[in-house]
């Protein structure tokens, strides 16, 4: 899932939104990483936190033409290699919304709706899979939670019908697998009424 940035000029080229991720092993180059990105292009800078184990993301979305010059300066100025980095040219429009909090974390699924939950231990694992299960599927992001409290792990859940919320974590698990990473999922055919704000989020 790592960037070639001999790539990235063809990758420069796409339309839609692009979301670009760095992971460093150090706090104050993972600040220094994300001052380098938002001067060297526009774009809207999501995440820039330290998160357990003691690692450092930096998560940045905009024009293709400016996240692939931010990604490269904020890359190329670190001073050993990140400990990983992706690049999502056509990124789903609900996984940026999600990063910047602009999704409601109270939202309610639609009657009825299945759940699915993808937890992943990598961030570049969960953003790839979740753009891999939504375009893969009829499904509706109700939550994206990216290692902030987690230990370094990631998770989102997808509601839908329950032939498109399988199709969707079939998806993430295969896209994983071919990468060489792994997924845990589960899905629930009718989530009790109670648990519906906690899938939601609201009440992390």
């Amino acid at each position: 899932m790592k960037p070639s940035f001999d790539d990235l000029g063809l990758s420069a080229q796409a339309a839609g939104e692009a979301l670009a991720l760095l992971e460093c092993a150090g706090i104050a180059e993972g600040y220094a990483a994300g001052d380098r990105a938002l001067k060297a292009a526009a774009v809207e800078l999501l995440l820039c936190r330290a998160v357990s184990p003691g690692k450092f993301l930096v998560l940045f979305a905009g024009a293709p033409a400016a996240v692939v010059p931010a990604l490269r300066a904020a890359s190329e100025g670190l001073l050993a290699p990140p400990l990983d980095q992706l690049l999502l040219p056509q990124v789903e429009t609900a996984i940026v919304a999600a990063l910047a909090g602009r999704v409601d974390a109270g939202a309610a699924a639609p009657a009825g709706a299945a759940a699915g939950v993808v937890e992943c231990r990598t961030v570049a694992t969960l953003l790839a899979a979740c753009d891999v299960a939504l375009k893969s599927a009829a499904v509706t992001l109700q939550q994206l939670r990216a290692a902030v409290g987690l230990g370094g792990k990631a998770f989102f859940v997808v509601r839908g019908a329950i032939d498109q919320v399988e199709s969707a974590l079939a998806a993430a698990i295969a896209f994983a697998a071919g990468q060489g990473r792994t997924v845990e999922t589960v899905r629930l055919s009718q989530p009790d009424g109670g648990l519906e704000r906690w899938l939601a989020g609201g009440g992390a």
